[in-house]
C-alpha cells in the first residue's frame, strides 16, 4: 500500500480543521469596526472548538468553548492582550487608523487562533473534553504555543504578500 492511500491519523486531520480557520482569522483582523473584529476572531474559534470536538467525538459546549477562550486569551498578559485590543481600538482613528489596525490585528488573530487549536488538540488527544479542560495547564501550554503561532502567521501574511505582489505584478 503506497503512503498516498493511507488515511491520515486523527491528529494530522484535526491540525488540518485549524489550519483552515487560521486564514479566516486573519480577515477577522481585517474587519474595519472596532470590537466586531474581536467578537467575529472569538466566533471563528469557537466554531473552530466546536468542529474539533465533533472531529474526536467530544459533546461540545458553546458557552464553555466561549469560557475557555476567553480564559486563554487572558493569560496572555497585559501587554500582549492589549496589542490585540490596541489594534482593534486604533480602528476608529480616521484614516490611518484601519491600516493600522490592520497592520497587526491578522497576526494577532491568526497567532491565537493556532495556539487554541494546538492546545485542544492535544488535550483531545489525551481523551480530554470541556469538562475536565485544565485550564492552568493549557495556559502554559498556550503562551508557549502562541509564540509559535505569531510566526507561523507571519509566514503566512509573507507568503499572500508575494503571492498578491505577483499578481499584481508590483
Amino acid at each position: 500500500m503506497s503512503t498516498a492511500t493511507l488515511p491520515a491519523s486523527k491528529q494530522s486531520a484535526a491540525e488540518e480543521i485549524v489550519n483552515n480557520y487560521i486564514p479566516w482569522s486573519m480577515g477577522a483582523g481585517l474587519i474595519p469596526v472596532p470590537i466586531a473584529d474581536l467578537a467575529a476572531l472569538t466566533g471563528i474559534q469557537v466554531k473552530m472548538l466546536s468542529e474539533l470536538s465533533k472531529h474526536y467525538g467530544v459533546e461540545f459546549s458553546e458557552n464553555r468553548g466561549k469560557s475557555i477562550v476567553l480564559s486563554l486569551l487572558g493569560s496572555l498578559g497585559a501587554t500582549t492582550l492589549a496589542l490585540g485590543t490596541v489594534g482593534s481600538m486604533v480602528k476608529g482613528i480616521p484614516g490611518i487608523g484601519t491600516f493600522l489596525g490592520a497592520a497587526t490585528l491578522p497576526v494577532f488573530g491568526a497567532a491565537v487562533t493556532y495556539a487554541i487549536g494546538k492546545v485542544f488538540i492535544q488535550h483531545f488527544e489525551s481523551g480530554g473534553t470541556f469538562l475536565n479542560f485544565d485550564g492552568m495547564q493549557a495556559k502554559k501550554d498556550f503562551a508557549e504555543t502562541f509564540e509559535a503561532g505569531k510566526k507561523e502567521a507571519t509566514a503566512i501574511a509573507k507568503k499572500v504578500d508575494a503571492k498578491i505582489s505577483t499578481t499584481l505584478d508590483i
